[in-house]
């Protein structure tokens, strides 16, 4: 009489497939998330370079004037019709709100401010309407009318094309948040930061262009005013960076 062999597995044998399962997890999880990280920025910088034609066809409209300054504002607030933000003004070109949002737009502390931000929005592009910041000195100022934070600006202070003296190195539009933004110098950490790349943020140039960036020395060195400073140079009669005239 043949004794039959069970056809199940025995304890060592499952705890040898767990225990490979588990190194292959611990293998492949990080490559799938690095994978995930890779197309969010992909699509983050790919909304970058529309919002630069986008800028660029309103400058063909407009007599090579650039788009009106408006940022951080909540009254009203973003997706009503009186919401005054940069990204209303550069809409009808584009036609789609989601191009505002970076996909690793987290939010930050601001958001939980009540007349700053908006308490319970999960996003800037939520609270502000976009995910990209519009720098100041590369966008037109009408006084009276160009709002930051809720407030107007006094003084008017036109951008044209021909403002740039060095179009394509020179940054207009950038990502909200850089993981180098834990440093003091950028005005966030610790009140305002909150990490969204893993690696560094998309920026758009003032030809329309946009690439991303992946380092402070990379930031620091585009240029940041219309004039031809350098982000991370300083201005003599401030002491400080130029970062703060024009970002």
């Amino acid at each position: 009489m043949t004794k039959r062999r069970s056809t199940g597995f025995t304890l060592i044998e499952l705890l040898v497939v767990i225990a490979i399962i588990a190194i292959l997890a611990a293998i492949l999880f990080p490559v799938f998330a690095q994978a995930r990280a890779k197309a969010r920025e992909t699509v983050c910088i790919s909304n970058s370079r529309q919002i630069g034609l986008q800028v660029r066809m309103y400058v063909q409209d407009f007599d090579e004037m650039m788009p009106i300054f408006h940022a951080y504002n909540t009254q009203p607030p973003a997706g009503s019709p009186d919401h005054l933000g940069t990204e209303v003004i550069l809409l009808p070109y584009g036609k789609s709100k989601a191009l505002f949002k970076c996909p690793d737009d987290l939010g930050g502390p601001s958001l939980a401010d009540a007349f700053y931000g908006c308490p319970g929005a999960s996003s800037y592009h939520q609270c502000y309407g976009s995910s990209y910041r519009f720098n100041k000195g590369s966008f037109t100022i009408v006084g009276g009318f160009s709002t930051q934070n809720n407030f107007p600006y006094v003084d008017d202070r036109p951008v044209s094309d021909a403002s740039f003296t060095a179009p394509s190195d020179t940054r207009i539009i950038r990502d909200e948040m850089f993981p180098f933004f834990k440093q003091a110098k950028y005005g966030y950490f610790p009140d305002y930061f909150k990490q969204w790349h893993g690696r560094g943020g998309g920026v758009v140039f003032a030809d329309g262009h946009a690439k991303f960036t992946v380092s402070d020395g990379q930031f620091d060195t585009q240029v940041v005013c219309p004039n031809g400073e350098r982000s991370g140079d300083i201005n003599p009669s401030t002491g400080a960076m130029y970062y703060w005239d024009c970002d």
